[in-house]
């Protein structure tokens, strides 16, 4: 067991065993590339899952999907405001979405499905299902 230093003075010229040293030492740098954001992916944003549509700043993201029959797609409310997701001929429909809350629709059959928020409806989105190979 590692003995214990019970002053909690300053830890100026203070000497730390080599089996301390190494392991702060790596803490340190961790935390350093962390704040920098070198561990980070991207811009700080997580990346979206394949065929998820990001409701966000009163939008859909991505606009326009393209997937092939039998996909499920999933949408996310990352806004703070509630939203629905209806497909124009209300193939499918939402609740409304709190923040955090996900839908998601298996598209069966191929075609062109334009959806749209039906509290906000400047929010429009579409979604291209292709036939399979």
């Amino acid at each position: 067991m590692l003995p214990m230093q019970t002053d909690r003075g300053r830890l100026e010229g203070t000497q730390f065993s080599p089996r301390l040293r190494r392991p702060m030492l790596m803490a340190a740098a961790f935390v350093a590339l962390f704040s920098a954001g070198i561990l980070w992916s991207g811009n700080g944003q997580a990346e979206a899952a394949p065929n998820t549509i990001e409701i966000s700043n009163f939008s859909f993201a991505p606009a326009a999907l393209t997937v092939p029959v039998g996909t499920t797609v999933t949408w996310v409310n990352d806004d703070d405001e509630p939203h629905t997701v209806v497909e124009s001929n209300t193939l499918f429909k939402s609740h409304a979405l709190d923040t955090g809350d996900k839908f998601s629709f298996t598209f069966t059959t191929p075609g062109k499905f334009q959806y749209f928020c039906t509290i906000h409806a400047h929010m429009v989105g579409t979604v291209v299902v292709e036939a399979g190979q």
